[in-house]
């Protein structure tokens, strides 16, 4: 990772209103500019170059971030792993493929705050595929598109409703709606226990199941290797197909065909069909880097 110098970063102590009225003090970069910046990091790893496309981007990072309030996680570090998002598109951008910086930064900085919330939830556990994950990333939008804002389990014919649109199972929306209401709880809350000892916690109640800190920390590495080789895969599509994928699949709210096939001024059919061909490309190419590095790659790509 490059070095992009002194960055202002969000925190519960500064708060975020000053966070946002100082990253408002960096310029926003024209075309050119833009494009002269970019040459110097391709061409000569110019860290000054790096730093001012960071800076210009923070504001779209933090608009991004700020769409995914409502999960339970402090907005500071959300804000952090978009910044991390970008610091890791402005490594990758290619000015030459003509695309804006921002639009090439939109899916990593979502890609990296979804990720975050995925590590952050208990969902992690689950061996999330693809569709989970958009049941997770949509299923408060679909609550209240009916109406169902109530706490605790929905009635049957919102859960019908709500599979059928989002094309998961039932029993997928009744689980999914279950922990995201009940969130994740914390350890040290204090609970009732059969001896009358109301000081006793939830971590006072657990048994370790896992206490192989060996087996949990090469866990850890193969999530940072899987991530690294999706990455790294993503460089087996060209721009249209990475920005359909990404608007597509990975947005919190994806766009429709229609809206795409105006952008690109092709068909529905057409921007289905690059949708598919790229998710496709995307999985042989996991597949190739999974080979190299000894490890299996599902079928149904995570």
């Amino acid at each position: 990772m490059a070095n992009y110098g002194n960055l202002p970063a969000p925190s519960p102590e500064q708060g975020l209103n000053r966070y946002l009225q100082e990253i408002r003090k960096f310029p926003l970069l024209e075309p050119e500019e833009e494009y002269m910046l970019a040459k110097a990091w391709v061409d000569h790893e110019d860290s000054e170059a790096a730093h001012k496309m960071v800076t210009s981007h923070l504001r779209l990072a933090a608009k991004i971030a700020m769409g995914y309030r409502g999960y339970g996680l402090p907005q500071a570090e959300v804000i952090s792993e978009a910044n991390v998002g970008l610091m890791q598109a402005v490594k990758r951008f290619d000015p030459d493929k003509g695309f804006r910086l921002a639009t090439y930064a939109m899916w990593w900085i979502r890609a990296s705050i979804q990720e975050y919330i995925l590590r952050s939830w208990s969902l992690v556990k689950m061996g999330t595929t693809s569709a989970q994950k958009k049941l997770f990333f949509n299923l408060r939008k679909a609550k209240s598109k009916i109406g169902a804002l109530e706490d605790g389990d929905l009635r049957p014919e919102n859960v019908k409703q709500i599979a059928n649109d989002l094309n998961v199972t039932e029993r997928e929306v009744i689980e999914m709606n279950r922990r995201m209401s009940g969130g994740d709880a914390s350890l040290n809350a204090t609970v009732g226990s059969a001896d009358g000892d109301s000081t006793a916690q939830w971590q006072d109640w657990l048994e370790d199941e896992d206490a192989n800190q060996a087996e949990s920390y090469a866990e850890t590495e193969e999530l940072d290797t899987r991530r690294q080789m999706l990455i790294d895969a993503m460089d087996a599509l060209n721009d249209r197909e990475k920005d359909i994928l990404m608007e597509r699949r990975l947005r919190d709210d994806p766009m429709t065909l229609e809206d795409l096939s105006g952008r690109y001024d092709v068909s529905r059919e057409r921007i289905r069909q690059i949708e598919v061909r790229a998710f496709e490309k995307l999985q042989d190419r996991m597949r190739v880097l999974a080979q190299e590095k000894g490890m299996k790659i599902p079928d149904t790509a995570e």
